[in-house]
C-alpha cells in the first residue's frame, strides 16, 4: 500500500506515535483491572482518572462530567437513549429534535426510539448548504421537547453548525442540546462551557487515537439513564472494565490536538483551499456540497453531474488514491446519501458526490498528484456509466 495517497482522514486516522507510546506499558506492564484493589488496579484505575483530567482539562469541565465509551456511536446512543427515557420518566415528555443530516448514528437511533420505543421524532429543516439555523431550532422547540441533536461538523459535506448559537436556544427552552463532535474535534473548539451544551460526542480515531474508544461529555445535573448495564464503572453510566490503553491513547490524542490545533487548521485549510478551487475551475458540471466558508478545515466534498460516485471511488482506489462518497450503495442499487437528498440535490448530481480529506501527513505532492489525476478519471467515469445506461 505504499503507492497509496490517502485522502480520507474523516473516515478515520492513523494513530500518533506519541499517541502509541503512551499507551504500550498498559498493554503488557500495567494491565490490571481498574476495579481490582491490588496495586495493579490500582495502578490502571490512576492511568484512567488522569485520562479523565486530560480530556476535562480541553473540554473546559470537571472530570466527573467525562464518560469514557468505545466509539462516538456508542457516545451517540449513550445521549439520545439515555436522556429519552430519563426525559420521558421524569417529564412524560416524547419528542426529540435532529436532522436529516445527521451520523446514522444519530439519526438511526432516532427512528428506531420512534418505531419501537414511543417517541416521536422531528426533523429539523436544513438550510442549502445542510445547516441548521437557531431561528429553526427557535421554532420547533416545545414543551413536549426532551432533546435538541445537532452535529457540530457534518461529517459528509463539511459544514458547520452555530452549537453556540443553538444551545442558547435550547437553554431559553429548558431544553437537552447535544451535538455529536465526532467530526469536529479534530480541529474545532471543544471547550463546552463556551458552546453550551447539555451533552457531547467525540471518537478517538477521527484525531489520531486509536478506534475502539469514545467519550461523552455530560453536563453536572443531566440525567440519563444507562443504556449498557452492570457494574458501576463510569459513574453507573456505562458498565464494563475500561479499557486501559485505548483510554490514555484517547486523552494523549485530544491533549495534543488542543496543543497542535492552531498549526494543524493552518495546513488542512491550505490544502483544503487548494483542491476545493482547483477541482471546481477543472472538472465540468461539478458544485461544492456543504457552506462554501463555514466548513470543516480538512474537509472539501464535491458532487459532479452524471458520475457514479462509487465507481469513481474505485478508480480512484486503482490510480492509487483512497477517498469517499456520500453514495450508499443498496443491494446493488446505488442511491444519494440522506444528507444530499435532504439538502435537495438532485439524483443526477447526488449518485457523484466525492469526499476529499486531508490530514497532518499529507503534502503538496500528494495533493498536485490528485489534482492531475481526478479530471480524467471523473470524465471516464461519466463515459463507463453513459455506456452502461
Amino acid at each position: 500500500m505504499n503507492h497509496q495517497i490517502y485522502l480520507d482522514y474523516a473516515a478515520t486516522t492513523p494513530v500518533d506515535e506519541r499517541v502509541f507510546e503512551a499507551m504500550q506499558p498498559y498493554f503488557s506492564i500495567a494491565y490490571g483491572n481498574p476495579s481490582s484493589i491490588h496495586a495493579y488496579g490500582q495502578r490502571a484505575e490512576r492511568a484512567v482518572d488522569a485520562a479523565r483530567e486530560v480530556v476535562a482539562g480541553v473540554l473546559g469541565c470537571s472530570p466527573d462530567e467525562i464518560i469514557f465509551t468505545s466509539c462516538g456511536t456508542e457516545s451517540d446512543n449513550l445521549a439520545l437513549r439515555g436522556a429519552a427515557y430519563a426525559g420521558r420518566e421524569r417529564t412524560g415528555a416524547r419528542r426529540i429534535l435532529t436532522t436529516q443530516a445527521e451520523h446514522h448514528a444519530v439519526s438511526r437511533t432516532s427512528q428506531q426510539l420512534e418505531a419501537q420505543h414511543g417517541f416521536a421524532v422531528s426533523w429539523l429543516e436544513l438550510d442549502e448548504h445542510g445547516g441548521v439555523r437557531p431561528d429553526t431550532v427557535k421554532k420547533a422547540v416545545s414543551g413536549d421537547v426532551i432533546l435538541v441533536s445537532v452535529m457540530y461538523g457534518n461529517n459528509e459535506i463539511g459544514t458547520i453548525n452555530p452549537i453556540s448559537e443553538i444551545a442558547e436556544v435550547c437553554r431559553a427552552e429548558g431544553v437537552l442540546l447535544h451535538t455529536d463532535a465526532v467530526q469536529a474535534a479534530a480541529y474545532l473548539p471543544l471547550d463546552v462551557r463556551k458552546l453550551g451544551v447539555d451533552l457531547m460526542s467525540l471518537g478517538g480515531h477521527k484525531f489520531h487515537a486509536p478506534k475502539g474508544v469514545g467519550a461523552l461529555y455530560v453536563r453536572r445535573g443531566t440525567r440519563l439513564l444507562p443504556s449498557q448495564t452492570g457494574g458501576s464503572q463510569e459513574f453507573g453510566l456505562r458498565a464494563g472494565t475500561q479499557n486501559v490503553p485505548l483510554i490514555v491513547g484517547f486523552a494523549k490524542a485530544l491533549e495534543l490536538v488542543d496543543q497542535e490545533r492552531e498549526q494543524r487548521v493552518r495546513h488542512a485549510k491550505a490544502w483544503r483551499d487548494h483542491i476545493i478551487g482547483s477541482l471546481l475551475e477543472q472538472v465540468p458540471d461539478s458544485r461544492l456540497t456543504g457552506d462554501p466558508e463555514n466548513r470543516l478545515p480538512n474537509h472539501a466534498s464535491f458532487a459532479f453531474k452524471h458520475v457514479d460516485g462509487n465507481l469513481l471511488l474505485v478508480l480512484l482506489d486503482g490510480a492509487g488514491f483512497a477517498c469517499s462518497s456520500g453514495s450508499a450503495c443498496k443491494t446493488g442499487d446505488p442511491e444519494p446519501s440522506d444528507v444530499l437528498t435532504s439538502i435537495g440535490l438532485p439524483r443526477e448530481w447526488g449518485l457523484g458526490s466525492l469526499r476529499v480529506t486531508v490530514g497532518r501527513a499529507t503534502s503538496a505532492a500528494e495533493v498536485e498528484a490528485f489534482l492531475s489525476a481526478l479530471p480524467p478519471l471523473v470524465e471516464k467515469a461519466r463515459a463507463l456509466k453513459q455506456a452502461k445506461s
